[in-house]
């Protein structure tokens, strides 16, 4: 009888990925009973910052930085997997994600795809550009 590949693929006590598959690692915050690992810091929706109305052209004048990505809170709960799987998704928009720091906390308000690429690729810092509302 031929095992299930998730207990195929299971050896003294790991779960190795297939491939092609990937495996997001890092570490689950104190005491949750979750997973041992995260992504974001909090799945948010919608903005909770008052509306700053930078052009692009001004956020370009901010400089890159990295951030981890447990870090970040989402602004969006919703992804468009052609976004993420286009080979050109920064083609026409700026290179490095948006992120806003308020209240001390940094919310992604542009560049959600990239971030769940960095994450696919088990890469856990990204390089955004912070504006600063607080």
């Amino acid at each position: 009888m031929r095992e299930p590949p998730a207990a195929a693929s299971r050896q003294a006590g790991t779960l190795r990925p297939r491939s092609g598959s990937a495996v997001i690692q890092g570490r689950a915050p104190p005491g949750s009973p979750r997973l041992g690992f995260v992504v974001f810091k909090q799945v948010g929706e919608g903005r909770p910052y008052p509306d700053h109305a930078r052009t692009a052209g001004e956020w370009a004048q901010i400089p890159p930085r990295p951030v981890r990505l447990d870090q970040l809170i989402t602004t969006k709960n919703v992804l468009d997997l052609h976004s993420v799987l286009a080979t050109d998704s920064t083609f026409y928009g700026d290179l490095f994600p948006h992120v806003i720091r308020w209240h001390g906390e940094l919310y992604l308000e542009d560049g959600l795809h990239r971030a769940l690429r960095a994450a696919l690729q088990q890469r856990p810092v990204l390089h955004v550009r912070v504006l600063e509302l607080d």
